[in-house]
């Protein structure tokens, strides 16, 4: 139990002085393991690990940077209030914008990048599966939001939101 702790206050010392690079190496080690998770799940014999080191450069480098700034703006844009009504309206934002934004580039990494599809069959894949993959995210990710906007300091926010993506 020492090391948990000590790790802990490890992490909240890299986070304060350097909340970007901590956001950003923790959403691409979430990432990475999530994926190994997943492939575990779906019953893969061999795990893929070059698809789970590109999920992971992913996080590293799109998925903690994107959280980091996006968390920032919103705390700007709404000067840091946290009353009910404020919540709602950051779910609102976050949910018409950067929801769909994510989705979206997730959806053209995996498919060209870690799938190596053409762009011709990434519009086609885009075309008939985004509105449901952005359907399936607004049953999760609103309530996600709220407990984000609502519980959780803004330097923990991405850190959630990961957690959350794990289990996604």
């Amino acid at each position: 139990m020492e090391i948990v702790k000590l790790a802990w206050r490890k992490y909240l010392t890299s986070l304060q002085k350097n909340p970007l690079p901590t956001k950003a190496l923790t959403a691409g080690t979430l990432a990475g393991c999530s994926d190994l998770v997943a492939q575990k799940l779906m019953g893969v014999k061999k795990l893929q690990l070059r698809r789970a080191l590109l999920i992971a450069l992913y996080g590293l480098l799109y998925g903690g940077p994107f959280g980091h700034f996006f968390h920032k703006l919103m705390d700007y844009v709404f000067a840091g209030k946290r009353d009910q009504k404020t919540v709602t309206k950051k779910v609102i934002v976050e949910q018409l914008t950067s929801g769909p934004w994510n989705n979206f580039v997730f959806m053209v990494y995996l498919t060209s990048v870690i799938e190596g599809k053409s762009w011709s069959f990434v519009k086609r894949k885009l075309r008939n599966d985004y509105p449901s993959v952005q359907l399936n995210a607004w049953r999760v990710w609103p309530l996600v939001g709220w407990i984000n906007y609502t519980y959780m300091p803004i330097q923990f926010r991405v850190l959630f939101h990961n957690l959350a993506a794990v289990c996604w």
